[in-house]
């Protein structure tokens, strides 16, 4: 069956979008009709202060997800994916920049075998600075996750449901998500895609984001290179510590029996048993974050955001 032919549930997070809520909703409705998709829109509000949500119960088909406060975009997409019936998910940001006519390229590229399809905003209207702070955080994540795609910060996507079966969103993660995929064995395709100028509201983009998206990356490198064997990092890092701890520790007892020096005048026994314990204590975190590591999967986990309600408008 092609993707075409399956169910969609066409994910969007909104947080103050007053200005492009509706136009955004009429032109995902058009593509969907003009397709003949068997589809399902959810507008996640991610706790707006403006008339966003007014303006989304006017809207049918429509489910809505309202959550109490700001809880982030990445948790509304995770919520957007948790309340979805489909077999093909589809995200895109509701500031009308990832333009909906691009939903069937998706879907006839995952027809390709691929299970994730990226957007790619070849040309992208944004601001400088926005574009600068992007493509330093896109060359830095090169180096460090090697997600294959040239563009992981496009909203733009179409994932398979089941590629979110073992994958909980949370913080500024969803810039890293076909990383996560990759790393969970999916294949990742990516398309050039439409990209257009925000004409209402505010970016919600800034240094806060920034950072932690630069914290979120390096916690996608840990689970890329230690996820199922953290004490090899902790534990080497350990040792290494130790070993030169206890190299100082040997060096300045040699001092002292042979030529007699007072080990009061120096500071190199209190700098070697120093990296001795620095290195016993950093071996230990790694056998307690293995054994963290093998209960992961069988935890219980909140989900770090609260939901108002869930409404259906048909």
């Amino acid at each position: 069956m092609k993707s075409s032919e399956k169910k969609l549930s066409i994910v969007v997070p909104v947080y103050n979008e007053e200005g492009n809520v509706k136009e955004l909703h009429r032109q995902i409705f058009e593509v969907i009709k003009k397709n003949n998709y068997n589809a399902e829109i959810i507008f996640v509000d991610d706790g707006s202060k403006d008339k966003t949500v007014e303006l989304m119960k006017e809207l049918k088909p429509l489910k809505m997800v309202l959550f109490r406060k700001n809880f982030g975009q990445t948790a509304a997409m995770d919520a957007g994916v948790k309340e979805s019936t489909g077999d093909i998910i589809i995200m895109l940001d509701g500031d009308l920049q990832n333009d909906p006519a691009d939903i069937p390229r998706l879907l006839e590229k995952m027809d390709e075998g691929y299970d994730v399809v990226s957007g790619w905003r070849k040309n992208r209207k944004d601001s400088f600075s926005k574009k600068f702070l992007s493509r330093g955080a896109d060359k830095l994540r090169k180096i460090l996750i090697h997600d294959g795609i040239k563009d992981s910060g496009c909203s733009l996507k179409a994932y398979k449901k089941e590629c979110f079966d073992f994958i909980d969103l949370y913080g500024e993660m969803h810039r890293f998500i076909p990383a996560m995929m990759k790393i969970n064995g999916f294949k990742i395709g990516e398309i050039a895609v439409n990209h257009r100028p925000r004409i209402a509201g505010k970016t919600k983009y800034n240094y806060k984001r920034v950072i932690k998206g630069f914290l979120d990356m390096i916690s996608v490198w840990f689970w890329r290179k230690f996820a199922d064997r953290p004490l090899h990092l902790f534990g080497g890092i350990g040792l290494f510590f130790a070993f030169s701890g206890s190299l100082v520790v040997t060096w300045t007892l040699i001092d002292k029996i042979i030529f007699g020096t007072a080990l009061r005048e120096r500071a190199l026994p209190i700098i070697g048993v120093f990296m001795v314990l620095i290195g016993i204590q950093l071996f230990i975190s790694g056998l307690l974050a293995d054994i963290s590591i093998k209960t992961f999967h069988q935890a219980k986990k909140e989900r770090p955001y609260k939901i108002k309600a869930v409404v259906e408008n048909k």
